[in-house]
């Protein structure tokens, strides 16, 4: 059994070494690289698409890569896979997947297993905590009933690097890990359109309030439960407009909006957040956007605000709303679970919250802001300094070839002293 390290990102290689490589160490040729997602959503997007296209992009010189959803070669309808011997498995040296596959929990073993037994390097990355779904997750009962907290605990055994957003997330499952465990940032390529336009005008003294979430966030909202109403209160409704984004919209295969499960989350978060909420309207709800077009909602948004319930998945869960938020210019108003602590400084890049504090802090902080618009906005502008930096893909994409390197070079050296 190897012996389990945490690695940081913190340079080994610079950009411009890996630029002057000719070949990847310790490799007379391009090193083969299968890129697995589970999807193509949003966590893929961050996670797996985006990132190896920008490594393929910046570092052509270094490997040869193929993406796919489907290195397991399943044909649905035949209920069949392997169709081509698993060609895609064969050809890579180095096969990464990543969350759980939308073919299941039992598929991502069964890639991991492959991968093993054809001697491949795996890489495993997640950006969710599997092992510790908390009670009011709408899909606990999903992952209780297919055992996937094991199915997980199975795959971070059997990787040879493992990859998580952030430090305590890594603290959480380091005894599951056998291989290399390291944490890599969500980061966003900036140079995309949607990451580059500009802020939308508005009245001079309204300030917009927004809350982007998805649609597993039902504990979350009631951490915010009739704010809104009270700051209408105390800063007046006619300074302040709320925006919550992310509405998916109707399942066009359902004869019955009704029966459309995703609808009925977003009706409850409406209840909940404007729990109170008296006069006229100075909310409105917004559609979800595809990834290529997700960051443009931040364009509409002065204060960003997000409430989480505090528990170990939310506690582990990435800062990638600070990257998001920064690159707009827009302060965070968060709870303090996770990582924002990383980044959000009370007063300076927003404001943290504590964990499970009365919504009267959340009152007072948000109405001081509302009252304050260039203060708000000079911590906007701090805050994009520092995600500039940070979070801008295009500058860090890198670090994960340090990781790997480190985790290739300790799984060789384990072999030759086994």
């Amino acid at each position: 059994m190897m012996k389990r390290v945490e690695v940081g990102v913190d340079s080994m290689k610079s950009f411009e070494d890996w630029k002057n490589l000719s070949f990847f160490p310790g490799y007379d040729r391009k090193l083969r690289f299968l890129v697995i997602a589970a999807n193509k959503g949003g966590c893929s997007f961050y996670r797996a698409w985006n990132p190896f296209e920008k490594i393929q992009e910046q570092f052509s010189h270094l490997f040869e890569f193929k993406f796919t959803e489907n290195a397991l070669e399943v044909n649905v309808e035949e209920k069949t896979e392997g169709e081509n011997g698993y060609e895609d498995l064969h050809w890579a040296d180095v096969v990464f997947t990543q969350n759980l596959s939308n073919y299941g929990g039992p598929a991502t073993i069964r890639i991991v297993g492959l991968a093993k037994e054809f001697g491949k390097f795996v890489w495993y990355d997640t950006d969710d905590l599997l092992t510790e779904i908390y009670d009011d997750h709408r899909l606990k009962k999903t992952y209780i009933d297919n055992d996937l907290e094991n199915l997980t605990k199975f795959i971070y055994s059997n990787s040879d690097l493992v990859t998580v957003t952030q430090q305590k997330f890594a603290s959480r499952i380091a005894d599951f890990c056998t291989g290399t465990l390291a944490v890599v940032k969500n980061a966003i390529d900036y140079k995309l359109p949607a990451w580059g336009m500009e802020k939308t005008k508005k009245p001079k003294k309204l300030m917009r309030v927004g809350w982007v979430g998805g649609i597993h966030h039902e504990a979350d909202v009631k951490e915010f439960a009739a704010v809104p109403h009270m700051v209408n209160q105390r800063a007046g409704r006619e300074r302040v407009h709320w925006g919550f984004y992310g509405k998916p919209p109707l399942d066009p295969s359902l004869e019955n909006p009704k029966e459309d499960w995703q609808q009925q989350v977003w009706e409850n978060y409406r209840n909940t957040l404007l729990s109170g909420f008296k006069g006229s309207n100075n909310w409105a709800i917004y559609q979800a956007l595809p990834t290529d077009l997700y960051g443009t909602m931040y364009s509409n948004i002065d204060i960003a605000i997000a409430p989480l319930q505090n528990n170990a998945f939310n506690d582990s869960k990435s800062d990638i709303k600070v990257a998001e938020c920064g690159r707009y210019r827009v302060p965070l108003v968060a709870s303090n679970v996770g990582c924002y602590s990383d980044t959000i400084i009370n007063g300076q890049t927003g404001y943290l919250i504590p964990a499970d504090a009365p919504k009267s802090d959340w009152v007072r902080v948000l109405t001081k802001m509302i009252r304050d618009p260039k203060g708000t906005k000079e911590m906007g502008e701090n805050l994009h300094e520092i995600t500039e930096e940070l979070f801008d893909l295009n500058k860090v994409a890198y670090h994960r070839l340090n990781v790997l390197e480190f985790a290739i070079n300790r799984k060789i050296d384990a072999s030759k002293n086994s």
